[in-house]
């Protein structure tokens, strides 16, 4: 009811897709659906209006872990020390894998110097904790698992995306 230990941070950042961004649905008078990044009423905004701390929305329907290291994070500034957070929540997944059906990859390729890891999802994902890992050493890192939908083959991607995050999180500390 009140954001119990979310209030320690004083600043988030909400690394995304949709389901951080807040994006609406909603059917266009052409009969097709349109797609709306509405920030004001994503999760991450709700938190900071109950704790009164900053969440920022570092996120976009349709994010991938390519596009958000390829163009996305360089376009809007997020590496920028200024954008420097407490705290990293991390939510990717559902484009890379269900969507894009992207390599899940190992743990195997996430390497020492985050610019070696491969190009899988468990590479590219790696790569944007470590490139935080680098503005904010000291922050704290949480990673949200795909959410089931009861169907097949995404459950798969859901389960083996959930145990990939576990071993990714033993490689970083504060994670």
């Amino acid at each position: 009811e009140d954001g119990g230990f979310c209030k320690i941070f004083r600043t988030s950042a909400c690394i995304g897709d949709s389901l951080s961004s807040g994006e609406f649905q909603v059917m266009l008078e052409s009969g097709k659906w349109g797609y709306y990044d509405m920030y004001e009423y994503s999760w991450g905004q709700f938190m900071a209006r109950t704790c009164g701390n900053t969440v920022y929305n570092f996120s976009q329907g349709g994010m991938s872990c390519r596009e958000y290291l390829n163009e996305f994070a360089d376009k809007n500034d997020l590496w920028s020390e200024e954008k420097k957070c407490q705290a990293y929540i991390f939510a990717l997944g559902v484009n890379d894998l269900a969507v894009l059906e992207q390599e899940l990859g190992t743990i195997d390729d996430v390497c020492e110097n985050y610019k070696d890891n491969k190009d899988t999802f468990a590479g590219n994902f790696a790569r944007i904790v470590a490139r935080y890992k680098e503005i904010a050493p000291d922050a704290k890192f949480f990673f949200i698992t795909m959410p089931k939908k009861g169907t097949q083959p995404y459950d798969t991607h859901a389960e083996d995306q959930a145990k990939l995050m576990y071993q990714i999180a033993e490689k970083f500390d504060n994670t």
